[in-house]
């Protein structure tokens, strides 16, 4: 367009420009310093609080870090006492009882019979009750409300009689340990009949077998051996009301 060039630049014949320095300066930018003052202008919460902040905070650090020692965790594993025990039952004193109650002329410890074992009694009761179902008799309510009702009235009498007294716990252990019988004049019941003359010898049988288990293991636990009789007495009348669920 015209005969001289570009401000700042000289042509030549090849073509080639050079850039003049024509006074300009770069300055540097401080990032560092820029960064902290942005940091001295945040708000801190803490800056007029009166509470100082910790440099070193400690939680969720544990100040002794557990150990994976095999030995140790082998040693704990050992000390560990067995499922049963945990659980409260002891397979020693419900062979005991058991057998107390099959043979009631046996000689018992009168320390076993503390045990406010459950187990024993539950399973004696749904087995009951389970075999009267397959009698065709729908028993389990009556069976849980007279024993409820029954182990109540023993535990209140037994209390009365006894100078020490007696738990509802051992009750209850005992009337449902000493239903064993029962058990055998319901299984009965699934081959002959009970109202008959021989089905009434049976159930006499029961109904005195139990009595006298139950008195013999209460006597025993509570140093009554001179009441036995009237310890039975009321037991039979419990043990009768089972035993004309088995009948009828």
């Amino acid at each position: 367009m015209g005969d001289k060039p570009y401000a700042g630049w000289e042509s030549s014949n090849d073509f080639s420009y050079s850039f003049n320095d024509q006074g300009q300066s770069f300055e540097t930018f401080n990032y560092q310093s820029n960064q902290q003052n942005q940091q001295q202008q945040l708000y801190d919460p803490l800056a007029n609080s009166g509470f100082a902040p910790n440099p070193t905070p400690t939680y969720f650090v544990p100040q002794n870090p557990p150990t994976s020692d095999p030995s140790t965790f082998d040693a704990n594993f050992e000390d560990e006492p067995p499922l049963l025990e945990e659980l409260g039952i002891n397979p020693y004193q419900i062979v005991e009882k058991t057998l107390s109650v099959l043979n009631p002329f046996r000689h018992t410890d009168a320390s076993i019979l503390q045990d406010t074992d459950l187990a024993g009694p539950v399973v004696f009761c749904v087995l009951f009750g389970f075999l009267l179902l397959l009698s065709g008799k729908v028993h389990f309510g009556y069976i849980y409300g007279i024993g409820v009702l029954g182990c109540l009235g023993i535990c209140f009498l037994l209390n009365m009689m006894s100078v020490g007294g007696v738990s509802l716990g051992v009750t209850v252990s005992v009337l449902g340990y000493c239903l064993l019988p029962m058990l055998g004049l319901a299984g009965i019941n699934l081959l002959l009949t009970l109202q008959d003359l021989l089905g009434m010898g049976f159930t006499l049988t029961a109904v005195v077998w139990c009595s006298l288990s139950a008195s013999k293991l209460f006597v025993t636990a509570l140093g009554m051996q001179q009441q036995q009789p009237l310890v039975a007495y009321p037991c039979a009348l419990v043990y009768g009301v089972f035993a004309l669920l088995a009948v009828f």
